[in-house]
């Protein structure tokens, strides 16, 4: 396994059972207790597992729901998201969709804690790969070496199959090149997101009606965003996300800039009354890009996580995606009975499935914004542009249309929930118009 990050985490417990040994390189070494690391930059900023994500990391490892609320996330249903979306302000409803809120280290901390248990998994921590074993037509272990030390002697970890979990900056395509194979078929999409987040102490005063508060971008003239997640401890986590050309400056002066520029003042006057609870931190992550290693790779190799998708972190899918990559991986492993080649086969395609949903959904709506490179183009995304807009107006005034709106962007329903009789039936009559629900 090459990273120990929560998507290698995940994988290595799904393999359990199936693999007589499971090894972990990381190049971090863990905390003892849940705290943000240098080896998860993201980690200190606002981070969604979707309902979705939920019920996969649940099924993997019951009982994970009631540890993180006993540790302090909160349960957030998505009619407790105050959204303001292009169109103005989602309708209220009573949603049995929901999502736990809480920091990433808790999350992670809270798997690796159970992952820590299981016996037939082996940790070499403070530890990277330098590249990999094998030939271009199979993969049979990793190169690897103490971090940080170029004169270290390299070692050699032999493997029936090599999972790489190394997130978005994975080596992975460059090592694949050493070996002599061809590069996997790739997209990409770069709406130039960058990120600046800051967590408080939740202010004493009225309930402000809400549990979270989201809001949104709007293409082509509105390109920043904001959200407010409650968190462990008694704080909130802030997170305002720009696309490219409207990044903030650095620093509590650049955050205090962003606040002022969001579309509406809701999310500045939660926060004037509360105390920070920490520095403002930058985050850049890059573009978003999908590898497709189910329609090209050597034997024996499968990637999962950032590493085989990175997603534009607005939408919020990134982790969640891992968690189902995971369940795909045990279903794989499941039906062959072992690991191996046809197994890894197997689970390359079923990450690439549990993948396509989320992918579709945020690369369609990067490509909005202008100053976008990449992306898909042409008259079917047009077309999607189009009813889309017509079924987010719709969602500000009808509670059934927003419920099925949430499903989808929570993963837990296909977009073709959209075109339910029901939904589509409210969308058309309403001809894409309506009083937006108040705030």
């Amino acid at each position: 396994m090459i990273g120990g990050g929560l998507a290698g985490v995940l994988a290595a417990w799904a393999l359990r059972g199936y693999a007589e040994r499971i090894v972990v390189v990381e190049r971090d070494r863990y905390p003892e207790r849940p705290a943000f690391r240098s080896g998860v930059p993201q980690g200190r900023h606002a981070h969604l597992l979707l309902e979705a994500g939920h019920r996969a990391l649940e099924e993997l490892m019951p009982g994970t729901r009631e540890e993180l609320r006993a540790a302090g996330a909160v349960r957030v249903p998505m009619s407790g998201v105050r959204w303001l979306s292009a169109a103005g302000w989602l309708a209220k409803y009573e949603s049995e969709v929901a999502f736990l809120s809480c920091t990433r280290p808790l999350l992670d901390h809270t798997v690796l804690r159970r992952v820590r248990g299981e016996p037939t998994v082996r940790w070499l921590e403070n530890t990277d790969v330098v590249g990999l074993l094998g030939t271009p037509a199979e993969v049979t272990g990793v190169q690897v070496r103490a971090r940080g030390d170029a004169r270290a002697q390299v070692r050699e970890v032999r493997a029936e199959m090599v999972v790489d979990a190394s997130g978005r900056t994975s080596s992975l395509p460059s090592w694949l090149a050493q070996l002599g194979c061809p590069p996997a078929p790739e997209e990409r999409v770069d709406a130039g997101v960058s990120y600046v987040s800051r967590l408080y102490h939740r202010a004493a005063g009225p309930d402000p009606g809400f549990d979270a508060l989201y809001l949104q971008t709007r293409a082509p003239d509105v390109p920043r965003l904001g959200v407010v997640l409650p968190v462990e401890d008694g704080r909130w986590i802030a997170s305002l996300g720009s696309m490219r050309g409207a990044q903030a400056e650095p620093g509590t002066a650049g955050f205090d800039r962003q606040l002022r520029l969001l579309r509406d003042p809701s999310l500045r006057e939660l926060l004037v009354r509360a105390e920070p609870a920490g520095a403002v931190r930058g985050f850049w992550p890059g573009p978003g890009v999908r590898r497709h290693y189910e329609r090209r790779a050597p034997g024996g190799l499968v990637v999962i996580g950032d590493a085989v998708c990175t997603f534009n972190p607005v939408y919020g899918q990134g982790i969640t995606v891992a968690a189902l990559g995971a369940r795909a991986l045990r279903a794989a492993a499941e039906r062959h009975g072992s690991i191996g080649h046809r197994m890894a086969d197997t689970a390359r395609k079923g990450i690439a499935a549990a993948t396509n949903t989320a992918w579709m959904l945020s690369s369609s709506e990067d490509v909005r914004f202008p100053a976008t490179t990449g992306g898909p183009a042409g008259l079917p995304v047009r077309a999607q542009h189009r009813y889309l807009d017509r079924v987010i107006r719709r969602a500000t005034v009808d509670p059934a249309v927003c419920n099925a709106l949430h499903e989808v962007m929570s993963l837990v329903a296909a977009p073709t929930a959209l075109m339910r009789p029901a939904v589509l039936r409210s969308v058309l009559r309403g001809g894409g118009s309506g009083r937006p629900a108040s705030p």
